[in-house]
């Protein structure tokens, strides 16, 4: 049995369910699950590993609920950089199309080093198109070696523009093909089990690339294996639109009559949602991913959180793609909905109106937990897995804020963690990670990203 002790943090941030914020805290954690938190004089006094965090916050790792790694590879593109959804997905589909294999495994990597650093722990990736040689498994792989816990999306996009859908012909897929894939993957590397590393989600990408009937048997696939289930829904008006004149439905109870309500479902984006709707997702346990930043590169609009929050819908945060956020930072993401949603309250906001730090905090955390079904994340506390990161708080951008240390990681400026732990081993310390290095992992990527703009 492997131990770690963790102790005189200046404060642990527990999330727990009594919200316990414990000065000169820290853990004690046995073969990468938590056995004890407290105040540090409570604690064992020795361990395998010992970790002094003196001066340091400590939070449960962060949970994103909502990606596309492979975007990191097209951040910027001049043709896409002013463009709503519709006219960016246009611009970009022929580029994605000439993707392989290297580009999808050098982007996992790129993603997860970008998101380990600013604090997360567990990563959804939504991969949605295979061109050329490309498959999952070059994702999964990939991300194996860096550290964090990855749940792996086998996507799929199976309406064409010649059938009246936004992507082009040359980057769907037959039902047959998506269907075969996707059990595969789950045969292959779902892992259910408590603390898994490893998850496949079945996710068709959106109302406007995907038909009915592969929408029906994805819901059928993942149910007969116990999978969790994914799509974009509701992220702009064209997608509205396009729902109501192609299937006579808004895009909620397309999803109903889909049978893709529940709560092993969650949305991206679901911006456009209705107070009815809302309630209807909450009573079905229907998680929302939450991507402010790409809500807002995009124009797409100001999706309802605080309405999601007050109606008990599970919500999480997601950075989402790299090419409409341009970044996947998620710490940075999680002080961006803090900021948005008072934004969304003003100009008659009332005492309460304005989310506080600690709500946005929990939306990373214990709210991305509940997204993705994870009973085991979100929290430090007796029997969850010990996945935390930590930073210094004697840094230039909390200087003046030392009042409310938990308060400042969100009102301050967004750093890089100084720490980040997945099941008791450092995926990032004091600053640097641990298991990869940063420079030719980036001097790669920009070799290939040129190379598909070429």
């Amino acid at each position: 049995m492997s131990t770690l002790l963790v102790k005189h943090a200046q404060v642990v941030a527990t999330m727990d369910d009594d919200r316990r914020e414990i000065a000169d805290g820290g853990m004690y954690v046995e073969d990468g699950f938590i056995s004890q938190v407290g105040p540090t004089a409570e604690l064992p006094g020795s361990a395998d590993e010992i970790l002094d965090l003196s001066g340091h916050l400590v939070l449960p790792g962060f949970i994103n609920t909502h990606h596309h790694f492979y975007q990191t590879l097209t951040r910027a593109v001049p043709g896409a950089q002013d463009a709503g959804l519709f006219d960016w997905l246009r611009t970009l589909y022929p580029i994605w199309a000439r993707m392989t294999a290297e580009h999808i495994e050098v982007s996992t990597k790129l993603a997860l080093a970008e998101l380990a650093l600013s604090g997360c722990t567990t990563a959804f990736d939504h991969l949605y198109l295979f061109p050329n040689d490309a498959r999952l498994d070059d994702e999964i792989l990939a991300g194996r070696e860096m550290g964090v816990r990855l749940h792996a999306s086998r996507g799929s996009m199976s309406l064409g523009e010649s059938a009246g859908g936004l992507p082009p012909d040359s980057v769907v897929e037959t039902h047959q093909v998506i269907l075969a894939d996707s059990q595969r993957l789950i045969e292959t590397y779902h892992d259910g089990s408590i603390g898994s590393m490893t998850q496949v989600v079945v996710a068709p990408c959106s109302p406007f690339s995907v038909t009915t009937e592969i929408m029906r048997e994805s819901a059928a696939l993942a149910r007969s294996f116990g999978v969790t289930m994914h799509t974009h829904l509701a992220e702009t008006m064209d997608e509205e639109e396009f729902c109501i004149s192609t299937y006579g439905r808004r895009p909620v109870e397309l999803m109903e009559d889909l049978n893709w309500m529940g709560d092993d479902v969650w949305f991206a984006h679901s911006v456009f949602i209705g107070d009815g709707e809302i309630d209807r997702m909450a009573a079905a346990h229907t998680g929302v991913a939450h991507c402010p930043s790409s809500n807002m590169r995009l124009a797409s609009g100001i999706a309802p959180i605080r309405k999601y929050l007050s109606a008990g819908v599970p919500t999480g945060l997601g950075v989402d793609g790299s090419a409409s956020n341009d970044g996947s930072h998620l710490l940075g993401e999680a002080r961006m909905a803090m900021l948005l949603a008072r934004l969304d309250a003003a100009p008659n906001q009332n005492a309460g109106d304005l989310m506080p730090a600690r709500t946005a905090l929990e939306i990373a955390t214990r709210g991305g937990a509940a997204v993705l079904r994870r009973p085991d994340l979100g929290s430090l506390e007796e029997g969850k897995v010990a996945d935390f990161i930590a930073v210094d708080l004697s840094r230039l951008e909390y200087a003046g804020a030392l009042h409310d240390p938990v308060a400042a990681v969100m009102l301050a400026a967004p750093v890089n963690v100084d720490f980040n732990y997945v099941a008791g081993r450092a995926v990032v310390a004091n600053g640097q990670p641990t298991s990869f290095e940063l420079e030719p992992l980036i001097e790669r990527h920009n070799r290939l990203a040129a190379d598909l703009l070429a």
